[in-house]
C-alpha cells in the first residue's frame, strides 16, 4: 500500500478481516459490515490479473458484500482497470506516522486518558455511537498482536475511545472517536498520546493511523502534533 514496508505490515495487521481469499495476484477480505478496509481487495505486487477483478467482484457478492478494491495512490494501471470494468473511485485516505516519544511526551491532564482491556460498555458505546458499530469492533478482537482499547475523559466523564496494536516497531490507532458535546476540548489528543505511550512501552518507536482527506479538522489535528503522511489510498466501488 505504502513503500514503508513495517506501516504497510501494521496497517494489515492491527485491523483484520473475518477471512481471506486471493486470486490473481490480489487478496480480498471478508468483512462482515466491518467497513471498506476489511471488506476490500487490493493487489499484492504489480503482477495481477486483470480478469480477476471480475472473479473477486463476483466472491464478494457471493459474501454479501459490495464490490469494492483498495488502490495505493498513483496505481494508475489497477485505477484504469477498474474504471473499464465500472468501478468509480471515493473516499481518498491519507496514511500517517509520528515518533511515539514525542508523542508521548506532550502533556495530558492528571486522569484524562486510560487504556484498558477489554474495553469497557462505554467505550463501545462511544464507538457504536460515532461511525464504529459493533460489526466494525468486531475487528478489534480478531486481532492477535498486542493491542488495548483507550478510554478518554474531560469535565469527569467518558469522552471518547480509541483502539491501538502494535507490530513490531510501529503501533496503529484506530476507531478515534469523541463524543460530539465534549469534543474541541483536546480529548482526541490524549487519546493519541496515550496510545503512543502505551505503545512504545510495547517496543514501538512510530505511532500510525489512516485518516479521510476529507477529514480536515483530524488531518489538521494530526499535523499539529507531529505526524507526516506516508502515502495514501483511495476505495473504487461498483454496485
Amino acid at each position: 500500500m505504502i513503500a514503508d514496508a513495517e506501516i504497510a505490515r501494521v496497517f494489515e495487521t492491527s485491523w483484520p478481516a473475518a477471512e481471506y481469499a486471493e486470486a490473481g495476484g490480489f487478496r480480498v477480505g471478508r468483512g462482515q459490515g466491518g467497513g471498506g478496509r476489511v471488506s476490500s481487495a487490493r493487489a499484492l505486487g504489480p503482477d495481477w490479473d486483470a480478469p480477476a477483478i471480475a472473479e473477486i467482484a463476483d466472491l464478494q457478492r457471493g459474501w454479501g458484500e459490495r464490490p469494492l478494491f483498495r488502490v495505493t495512490d498513483g496505481d494508475a494501471a489497477l485505477e484504469q482497470a477498474l474504471a473499464a470494468e465500472g468501478f468509480r473511485h471515493g473516499n481518498p485516505t491519507a496514511v500517517m506516522a509520528a515518533d511515539c516519544a514525542v508523542l508521548a511526551q506532550a502533556a495530558r491532564p492528571r486522569l484524562s486518558s486510560f487504556d484498558i482491556w477489554p474495553p469497557l460498555a462505554i467505550q463501545s458505546d462511544i464507538w457504536a455511537g460515532g461511525a464504529i458499530p459493533e460489526s466494525r469492533q468486531a475487528a478489534m478482537r480478531r486481532v492477535t498482536l498486542p493491542h488495548t482499547a483507550l478510554l478518554g475523559r474531560v469535565q469527569d466523564r467518558a469522552a471518547g475511545a480509541a483502539f491501538v496494536a502494535v507490530d513490531g516497531p510501529v503501533g496503529m490507532i484506530h476507531a478515534i472517536e469523541v463524543v460530539p458535546a465534549l469534543r474541541r476540548q483536546g480529548v482526541a489528543g490524549w487519546l493519541i498520546g496515550r496510545a503512543a505511550e502505551w505503545a512504545q512501552a510495547q517496543g514501538a518507536t512510530r505511532l500510525a493511523l489512516a485518516v479521510s482527506r476529507a477529514n480536515t479538522a483530524a488531518c489538521a489535528l494530526y499535523d499539529r502534533l507531529g505526524f507526516a503522511e506516508l502515502g495514501g489510498y483511495g476505495y473504487w466501488s461498483r454496485d
